[in-house]
């Protein structure tokens, strides 16, 4: 179109119009204002970090990806009923979490729509929504709301990985707006956490992913509570596609177990448990009905979701399997696969201390060089000793066991173990030292 015709076109008259009497609000914003427009929107508590904040180096690069020249980071909370979250019925949880979630999510596109319309570009990655899954399970969110929250002064990390708000506990969801502009005064971290290391979310943990030293099992939790998710809908995909007939599919899969997916994919994803979160006492709005009578706590809280009879959803040969085994006779454990399944040699070298099992290798110590050639070229060092993981570019001391493989086939092999054999006759993966020490390895990664 020619340019006077696209001058003359009634949109662009309106936007000329606009843009001359439109005044951008002037910088930095007044942090008191912005504050209580997000109060305003639904939001129960805010806080302001600046892009250049240490505490989210490692997220500044998505952060600008997702909206180049982002100079500030709006933080927020909403909270939840938390009785709903406590109780045994975990399809009134789930709601709770839907109904929060679209509460958090409808408070941030409200903020957005008021910024952009006095000229502030703004965007609310609502809930972790993925930015590209092409690494997994590298990191693919545009913003990791967590550190985030930490950074503004809502809050500090349990020993159970969830932000416990000072008043609120951990009964809140997260929600973080991105900003072209400065804010007047940024908040800053509080000074103590306000976990209380009572150390229930281990007790009631069905998988023991949560440890009394503070170590977390990620893949522990995300196998179980998050069995609805991308991970194990992938899973249970690949039963339905396994299935020869009708037949076959119901000893695979229970009816209840086809409810619930879906039920998870009409509504939204359930979780399957939650309950570290349920059982935490802390956060001054939560806190006195434990202080008054912490037996009362244990018996109407924490005792029924331990007691609760549920299947718990474990990797063969995982710590998981072992801890339900041991800790809860009463729960019913089911054999899925590991669906933090790296395809690069990036992903995997990222998603090694993910799945990492530390009870299988108590009794491991040793250290691996890895080659990796054909499409991808990597040297590392994996280091397994005290029941510890390191992980390291490049090859340093001396290794126990050499392993030269190609990418493509040594990704195959991770989702296949039954091909190590054909892999090594090929010559495709190669080992220079014992190959029990390749089988102490795969038991500290199951798949």
């Amino acid at each position: 179109m020619a340019r006077n015709k696209l001058e003359d076109h009634p949109t662009v008259v309106q936007a000329r119009r606009r843009d001359r009497t439109a005044t951008r609000p002037a910088e930095p914003l007044d942090a008191a204002w912005l504050r209580q427009l997000c109060l305003d929107a639904g939001a129960d508590d805010v806080g302001f970090v600046e892009i250049d904040r240490p505490d989210i180096a490692d997220q500044r690069e998505d952060l600008g990806a997702a909206l180049p020249g982002v100079r500030t980071l709006i933080s927020f909370v909403t909270r939840m009923n938390r009785e709903n979250i406590r109780t045994p019925a975990r399809s009134v949880a789930n709601l709770e979490f839907h109904h929060t979630g679209d509460h958090t999510n409808e408070v941030g596109r409200h903020v957005v729509g008021e910024l952009e319309a006095m000229g502030v570009r703004a965007i609310n990655p609502a809930m972790g929504f993925p930015m590209e899954m092409d690494n997994f399970p590298r990191k693919v969110w545009v913003v990791s709301h967590k550190p985030v929250a930490v950074a503004a002064g809502l809050g500090k990390m349990g020993i159970h990985r969830n932000v416990i708000h000072p008043k609120f506990g951990n009964f809140i969801l997260l929600g973080t707006i991105l900003i072209d502009a400065e804010v007047s005064e940024y908040t800053r971290p509080i000074e103590y956490n306000p976990c209380l290391e009572c150390k229930l979310c281990v007790t009631a943990c069905p998988t023991g992913a949560i440890a009394s030293d503070g170590h977390f099992n990620f893949s522990a939790c995300y196998t179980h509570n998050y069995r609805e998710f991308m991970g194990g809908f992938g899973d249970w995909a690949e039963q339905v596609a396994e299935s020869r007939n009708a037949h076959d599919y119901r000893a695979r899969v229970s009816d209840s177990e086809s409810a619930s997916m879906w039920q998870s994919l009409s509504f939204g994803a359930n979780y399957k448990a939650a309950y570290c979160m349920s059982v935490c006492p802390a956060g001054e709005d939560v806190i006195g009905p434990w202080l008054d009578d912490r037996k009362a706590h244990l018996t109407q809280v924490v005792r029924p979701l331990m007691d609760k009879e549920e299947t718990v959803y474990v990797v063969p040969g995982s710590d998981a399997e072992q801890h339900v085994a041991d800790r809860f006779p009463n729960k019913r454990t089911k054999y899925v696969a590991m669906s933090l399944r790296a395809n690069s040699i990036d992903g995997l070298v990222e998603g090694l201390p993910l799945i990492f099992q530390r009870e299988q290798a108590k009794d491991i110590s040793a250290t691996y060089h890895f080659t990796f050639t054909g499409d991808e070229s990597r040297q590392i060092t994996v280091t397994i000793r005290d029941r510890e993981l390191d992980v390291a570019d490049g090859h340093h001391g001396e290794p126990d066991l050499r392993i030269t493989a190609d990418t493509r086939t040594w990704l195959r092999f991770l989702a296949k173990p039954s091909m190590l054999a054909w892999a090594l006759v090929r010559r495709q993966i190669k080992l220079q030292g014992s190959p029990r020490l390749l089988r102490d390895f795969g038991r500290c990664f199951p798949s």
